[in-house]
Formats: C-alpha cells, structure tokens, sequence
C-alpha cells in the first residue's frame, strides 16, 4: 500500500511541475501583451486578451507543458451536451401531433 501512495505523488508532482511550466509562459506573454510587445505572425499587434492567452498555451505546448490539446471549448460541450434533450422534445411534440390527427 506505502508504494501506491509513492507513485501518486511522484505523478502529481509532475503535472502540477508542468502546469506552474504553463502558468510562467502565459503569464510571461501576458507582461508582453499588457507592455504591447505581444505580436501575432511577427506583424500585427495582438489586442485581445483571449489571443494572447491562447498565444502562451500553445508555447508552453511547445515546450513540453502538460497542456490540453485546441479542441472544443466549455461552452460548447455544455451546448453539445443539451442537443439530445431538445431533440427527444421536439420527438416528443411531434408524436403528439400525430396522435391528434
């Protein structure tokens, strides 16, 4: 049993080494978005917090962070999540309907 508990620190020390990794590089981007350095494509200044924040994490990708893959965002999936249930209610208004008729 004492190795189990061994093994689960050694395994959360390294996600929460690899996050801090993330949180310097997003909040080093951060300083140069707020300073104005912070640019996009080498060009163009970026002027929107959420761009700069998705600029860091994908560095800290780059560099070996533990950090979750671009994929679908929160909101999303909670939308995804309510589809099914507005679709088994309008099955349901439609099998009505035809009970009427």
């Amino acid at each position: 049993m004492a190795t189990k508990k061994g093994a689960t620190k050694k395994s959360a020390t390294r996600k929460s080494a690899s996050k801090s990794k993330a949180r310097a590089k997003v909040g080093k981007v951060m300083g140069e978005f707020k300073r104005g350095q912070l640019r996009s494509g080498g060009k163009a200044k970026v002027k929107n917090p959420k761009q700069a924040i998705a600029i860091g994490l994908s560095e800290a990708r780059r560099a070996g962070a533990n950090v979750p893959a671009k994929g679908k965002s929160a909101a999303k999936k909670k939308s995804a999540a309510r589809r099914p249930a507005a679709k088994k209610k309008s099955a349901a208004k439609k099998s009505s309907a035809r009970k009427r008729s």
